[in-house]
């Protein structure tokens, strides 16, 4: 099950990029329960072996790609945000004293913080597209106006999955010209 929890992870996040057309240097903010991956309710069942599954299936394509990795922490650390350093730092994000824990922050959150160079915690982040894996609330770290986006997939083991790219506001009414290439 863990490889194709893996595969299924590569496969959504390829997507994902290639619909959201996601760049290097942009922030891509993933929510995953483990618990709900492996078919239990979120918070109850959390597999540290689950996450890594996804963490190997994902960060990989993300670093070649430059996209920083955004590891969303569970409501127990108020859905901090995992990133590394470098990012914190490019965006002016006030880091914060905490660590995840497989039980405070959640399993995906604290795979990441192992895995990771120089990973730091903020509270909060505008990323410009997300992958939420069981159900986990991503909604908040997305920049503004988050559209919705489909991919061939919809699952990741047993976690339904939904995923999102943003776009900048359409401002000034009927007048206005827009920038095609912005949409």
């Amino acid at each position: 099950m863990l490889s194709n929890i893996k595969t299924q992870a590569k496969q959504a996040v390829t997507e994902l990029i290639e619909i959201s057309k996601i760049k290097s240097g942009d922030i891509l903010v993933i929510g995953c329960s483990s618990s709900e991956i492996m078919g239990g309710d979120i918070g109850k069942a959390s597999s540290m072996d689950a996450a890594k599954a996804v963490f190997d299936g994902i960060y990989p394509i993300l670093k070649e790609k430059g996209i920083y990795l955004a590891a969303q922490c569970c409501e127990h650390l108020n859905r901090a945000i995992i990133i590394e350093q470098s990012a914190a730092e490019k965006f002016n994000l006030e880091i914060v004293n905490v660590m995840p824990q497989p039980k405070a922050g959640g399993s995906f959150a604290t795979t990441v913080w192992q895995n990771m160079e120089h990973p730091v915690a903020v509270e909060h982040i505008k990323a410009s597209a997300g992958l939420d894996i069981g159900n986990t609330l991503i909604g908040m770290h997305l920049k503004e106006v988050a559209v919705p986006v489909r991919l061939s997939i919809n699952k990741i083991g047993k976690a339904p999955i939904v995923c999102a790219r943003t776009r900048p506001k359409f401002i000034g009414g009927e007048r206005a010209h827009y920038c095609e290439d912005l949409k």
